[in-house]
């Protein structure tokens, strides 16, 4: 296998100086973890003991955690929020009720690209989450902002909220083992309460959490989960239920949702209380086999299910429609940005589709790598390509003409090297997030 390089995740260069850090940086560095940039943040890539293939094989088989705080987070918020959000962003709102999430894509009002795909959490009428990209998130708030009717404020809190994710098959017994519910439906959220132990020994990380209630939800400050309580992040809110309160009181938002293709958790939390819930994580899942995971496994997982990556499967000059992501798009509804670029599109049909690709002989594909049909003439580019750790195998995502057809050899220009593989439809293993 070659190793994990920057380029497949689509990384940038820029100084170590320049970037901002998640509020589980110096569990990270603790950990010896190999940090790069990644969406403007110091992120962590891969851990000793294994690296890339170990946490791999850990979501696969067992469990891993990964700190993904560096994903934007916003609120929209005011009479007929959700409303507004519905008349901009491709997916239909009606189609989820109050406690569920759903994927998105904030597309141009002009050509129908895609300026981002985010995760939505409805939580009423007037009160709408969202989860962009870590690079995207300024745009899709500016825009949202820009556009958003009187009474509707759009707000930016990329740094008031930690995200972990937890998964695998194992998922739900070591969410379960440190307090927190887990029965909900895929794509649901629950605001709950958790109550770490203050102890000497960092084992023992207690229980207590529960769903929250409809009492006390409001608004709060920048930091507030809604469905807990009042104040902010580190405010005493409802009783010292805030983080710093009583100091073991934690607002979390489960929600069962991931980006690996196993059963998981992504669990929202204050800033500043994400390193006490990682550490608990850690110690309550020494027995279940849970590993810290870097954003190189998330890589190799996500491309062996077929998720896009922003920036490299999805883009401003790559469509839904282009993409395969018309699942994602009321099609039906009257509004939303980039309607009615999009439907032209899907009338006329696309020029090229987004394809798997699987290797027949040891060729490893990179994104931006040219793809040949047999007769030499060039069919399209590999989006994104990596080593499958489960397959033992190359695959890619690749935007090919839309004569390709599965079931097809194609040839990737590997370095000078023509490398033979087989068209097919991801996701390339079997697995279920559901």
């Amino acid at each position: 296998m070659e190793r994990l390089e920057s380029r497949s995740m689509g990384l940038a260069c820029r100084s170590m100086g320049e970037l901002l850090r998640s509020p589980l940086h110096d569990q990270h560095v603790a950990l010896g973890a190999r940090l790069a940039d990644f969406g403007g943040w110091e992120m962590p890539i891969e851990y000793p003991g294994g690296g890339v293939l170990k946490e791999h094989a850990a979501v696969r088989s067992a469990v891993g955690i990964f700190d993904v705080s560096h994903l934007g987070k916003a609120w929209v918020r005011g009479p007929g929020a959700a409303d507004f959000v519905d008349s901009t962003l491709t997916n239909g709102l009606s189609r989820i009720g109050p406690g569920q999430a759903q994927y998105t894509l904030c597309c141009d009002p002009e050509t129908g690209g895609v300026v981002d795909d985010l995760i939505v959490y409805l939580y009423s009428g007037s009160e709408v989450f969202l989860v962009p990209n870590a690079a995207n998130t300024a745009e899709v708030v500016r825009r949202l902002a820009a556009a958003s009717p009187p009474g509707v404020t759009v707000e930016n809190l990329h740094t008031a909220f930690g995200v972990i994710a937890v998964q695998g098959p194992a998922a739900p017994e070591l969410v379960s083992a440190i307090g927190l519910p887990v029965d909900g439906a895929y794509m649901s959220f629950t605001p709950a309460e958790w109550k770490a132990e203050v102890k000497a020994d960092a084992a023992s990380v207690g229980a207590g959490a529960g769903a929250a209630g409809e009492g006390g939800r409001a608004a709060g400050g920048p930091g507030t989960i809604p469905g807990i309580g009042g104040g902010g992040a580190g405010g005493a809110g409802d009783g010292g239920r805030g983080a710093g309160g009583d100091g073991s009181r934690r607002e979390i938002v489960v929600c069962r949702s991931g980006y690996t293709g196993e059963r998981g958790f992504e669990l929202v939390t204050p800033w500043a209380d994400a390193p006490a819930v990682w550490d608990a994580l850690l110690a309550a899942g020494a027995s279940l086999g849970v590993r810290p995971c870097g954003l190189g496994a998330r890589d190799t997982l996500r491309t062996e299910m077929g998720y896009p990556l922003h920036g490299q499967d999805l883009s401003p000059s790559i469509t839904p429609v282009q993409a395969r992501a018309g699942w994602a798009v009321g099609w039906d509804k009257p509004r939303f940005w980039g309607r009615d670029a999009l439907l032209a599109e899907r009338s006329a049909g696309p020029v090229r589709l987004l394809w798997g690709l699987r290797s027949t002989d040891r060729g490893i594909p990179r994104p931006h790598m040219a793809v040949y049909d047999l007769a030499g003439e060039r069919v399209g580019e590999v989006t994104s390509g990596t080593f499958s750790p489960t397959l033992r195998t190359g695959i890619a995502l690749a935007l090919l003409d839309r004569g390709v057809a599965e079931g097809d050899t194609v040839r990737v220009d590997v370095r000078g090297r023509p490398s033979a593989m087989t068209v097919v439809r991801p996701p390339f293993v079997d697995a279920s997030p559901k």
